[in-house]
């Protein structure tokens, strides 16, 4: 039976066809269905649309399937069609007509809106820890090895001296980009939908700003039809915030496949953290690395793909929406096993300093030669063509020594100023109101 059926029952076919894998995902934001309906019955309490004593009832038998949820016996059952169905149902099997009451004034589309948005801000809230535990290792390993050269390459070809403190610290301020996308993305979630209804308000005269303190949000969406517009465009933000931190950790596994070859030989991982080959006794793959360069190259594609879905879409709520969820939820498990496997291989990582003297180095230090010869006078030009031609004819020798100073270089990594940006944007996240405002509300 579903909640919108009346003397018809829906064809088998187009029944499979339009819930598609929808009762799996809805399993995920079970939880926030759960959280957003005790916030949404004290509200009708407060306003009278129904009593005291029903809201209590609800509110009882809502945190009875919350604890389900949380120990993992929460299912939705067969024939029932969506999560909210679901609450719903087990609430009218207790408390009959009582149950019934928990609908009025909303539709499934607030109530999605509002479940997708509770998943959207808990789920940064996880990627964000994550986030801050990769930050600090990043930094502590460009530190330990910040006078460790590491060649520097353009083209694939060995440009400039670099070290492995720089390209270390590259990671850790790319983070904290990655986290200002994050933060924008959960901004975005941030803002109560519930009242909004299918997308036109209610003539039931609710206190949404009830609501939106009850929940934690730090604002609402104020117009209805801008609510429901929201779904989908705050999908959008959130899988453009995980591209984002794919696109750190693609390249830095592309470095690392890099480094760990036997031509470079920067890098190298204890052997339980490599794969062996079916005849080559002696391979040591990295393929932890390669996976995670392959799962986060396709997390890229997540804003394209939300893209294609919603384009030209006008407003109201459209079936079309449903699929937000397919792409948008699994992307969250990825990213996490991403980091996780990330900060495994880093706390194992093996640095080993390449050889000064080996010949492929030899030119490594020839923008050096120039600026030394800048510096006694001769103009840039003339101290380029001399090296190039000291590089031809084979009397190139290069300076004993390489020192930078300037901000942000081998010789001057600031990681301070790396470490405040990120302890700055760290701050700008709303974590404990919300979390605040949600225990509140169990009590």
């Amino acid at each position: 039976m579903k909640l919108w059926q009346k003397n018809s029952a829906p064809d088998k076919q187009v029944d499979l066809f339009t819930t598609g894998n929808d009762r799996e995902l809805d399993l995920l934001m079970a939880k926030h269905d759960v959280i957003g309906s005790i916030a949404h019955a004290q509200m009708l309490s407060s306003c009278g649309l129904i009593s005291a004593g029903e809201f209590h009832l609800l509110k009882k038998e809502l945190k009875i399937i919350l604890a389900l949820i949380e120990n993992g016996s929460f299912s939705i059952e067969d024939g029932i069609e969506d999560v909210h169905s679901q609450v719903e149902f087990m609430l009218t099997k207790k408390l009959g007509d009582t149950g019934k009451k928990i609908h009025t004034a909303r539709s499934r589309n607030d109530q999605s809106l509002l479940d997708i948005k509770l998943f959207i801000r808990e789920e940064i809230q996880k990627l964000t820890g994550k986030t801050e535990e990769l930050f600090p290792l990043l930094l502590s390993l460009a530190e330990q090895h910040s006078g460790v050269l590491l060649p520097g390459y353009t083209h694939f070809q060995v440009a400039m001296p670099s070290s492995f403190g720089l390209w270390f610290s590259a990671y850790a301020e790319s983070l904290c980009d990655d986290l200002e996308l994050m933060l924008a993305a959960y901004r975005m979630a941030d803002k109560n939908p519930l009242g909004s209804a299918a997308g036109y308000g209610s003539s039931f005269p609710i206190d949404r700003e009830m609501t939106t303190t009850l929940l934690g949000f730090s604002g609402m969406n104020v117009s209805s039809v801008y609510a429901q517009m929201t779904r989908g465009k705050t999908e959008k933000a959130c899988a453009t915030a995980i591209a984002a931190l794919a696109f750190t950790l693609s390249k830095l596994a592309a470095d690392c496949t890099l480094y760990m070859s036997q031509n470079f030989g920067f890098i190298s991982f204890p052997e339980h953290l490599t794969t062996g080959s079916s005849i080559m006794p002696h391979k040591k793959n990295p393929d932890v690395w390669e996976l995670i360069r392959g799962k986060c190259n396709r997390l890229q594609s997540l804003p394209n793909e939300l893209a294609l879905l919603l384009a030209n879409l006008p407003s109201g709520y459209h079936r079309d929406l449903q699929l937000t969820k397919e792409i948008l939820f699994p992307a969250f498990h990825e990213i996490s096993s991403c980091m996780d496997m990330t900060i495994l291989m880093l706390e194992n990582i093996r640095v080993h300093a390449p050889e000064n003297e080996d010949d492929k180095y030899k030119y490594l230090f020839t923008v050096e030669s120039v600026n030394e010869l800048v510096k006694k006078g001769v103009s840039f030009r003339d101290a380029y063509v001399q090296t190039g031609m000291a590089v031809e004819n084979g009397t190139y020798v290069r300076p004993a020594s390489s020192v930078h100073t300037h901000t942000g270089s081998a010789g001057n990594l600031r990681t301070d100023l790396i470490s405040a940006a990120f302890g700055e944007m760290k701050k700008r996240f709303s974590f404990g109101k919300a979390e605040n405002a949600i225990s509140a509300l169990l009590c």
